[in-house]
């Protein structure tokens, strides 16, 4: 009898989502008919076509890892081999990425690296139909359903604009897409046809991943010519509300040269910067970013992720003997 209830109860609460996600369908094809003006019968076609796949949703649910420290995170990405493919990009690439720090101010090796960081330069895109992991996520995963619906909606939109069929696109499990690894809000925001051949392909076309990077780059932020990290000498005691106050600049850098923090000459005194204490085995680094670096992190919500893009620029900047 126990085990007929419990049977009973799990049938009622797989069937009470199915009505539920079906109501949420429903929602999404009027949404979509109403505000974009898509046919309602190509929209259920394409739900109905979407695969709910369990393996998204067992990624999404998957326990985070072990957090990483900055000297376990920095063996991921600054190695050898990733450097070589740096310069290997770079040298491929010279003429657009000049062209794009050209028209956006962003130095070639800060796009490269995004891109290395990303999808190794283009040879881990993802496997999975951005379709299928946009309908999983918004209409089977309950806790980030609302932005991912929203992103599904951006993705049949970007789909219609750009002609392509919204059953071909591959990305990650999230909906990432191509090199860059955009979500579809950001492609439809930041993506450009940088060589102008009337698409914006980030998939295959180096030239348009390059420019798009850089646009992103550029409408968060970037400042030409100024500086990304300064790793701090000096003093290094006594500032644990400075480093409380995070990672977006808010600190001034006269206030942090008084109490102790030696600094290059690049930093403007009246400039606002945040100071980072990068945990490692081998003993804590201090960094003092200023909002170039603070851009970074606007790609990936992580100041891990932001060092590592930056020292991976350095890297690849230095072999390249720039």
């Amino acid at each position: 009898m126990k085990k007929q209830l419990t049977t009973l109860l799990i049938t009622s609460v797989l069937l009470s989502s199915a009505a539920l996600a079906n109501t949420d369908e429903q929602a999404f094809i009027d949404k979509m008919v109403k505000e974009h003006q898509f046919d309602a019968a190509e929209i259920s076609s394409l739900l109905n076509q979407a695969k709910k796949q369990q393996s998204i949703i067992d990624a999404m649910s998957r326990p985070a890892e072990k957090r990483l420290n900055w000297g376990q995170y920095r063996k991921i990405f600054i190695t050898d081999k990733r450097i070589k493919g740096g310069m290997k990009f770079w040298k491929e690439n010279q003429a657009i990425l000049e062209q794009a720090e050209k028209t956006y101010g962003v130095p070639a090796q800060i796009i490269t690296a995004i891109v290395g960081v990303e999808t190794y330069y283009g040879r881990i895109t993802g496997k999975y139909s951005v379709l299928d992991s946009l309908y999983t996520l918004g209409f089977h995963y309950p806790p980030r359903a609302k932005f991912f619906r929203s992103e599904l909606e951006e993705f049949l939109q970007l789909a219609r604009e750009e002609g392509v069929s919204p059953t071909e696109p591959l990305g990650s499990y999230a909906g990432a897409m191509g090199r860059p690894q955009f979500i579809s809000s950001s492609f439809r925001a930041y993506a450009v046809d940088f060589d102008k051949d009337g698409k914006r392909d980030i998939w295959e076309n180096n030239a348009d991943v390059i420019g798009s990077v850089a646009n992103y780059f550029k409408r968060h932020g970037w400042k030409a010519g100024e500086p990304v990290a300064q790793l701090v000498t000096g003093e290094k005691k006594g500032f644990d509300e400075e480093i409380k106050a995070g990672y977006k600049p808010s600190l001034d850098v006269k206030a942090l040269i008084d109490k102790g923090i030696i600094l290059g000459s690049s930093l403007d005194k009246d400039a606002k910067v945040a100071l980072l204490e990068m945990e490692s085995d081998d003993g804590n680094e201090y960094w003092v970013t200023s909002p170039n670096f603070y851009a970074i992190t606007r790609y990936n919500h992580s100041p891990l992720y932001a060092m590592a893009v930056f020292q991976l620029s350095e890297a690849i900047r230095q072999r390249m003997g720039r």
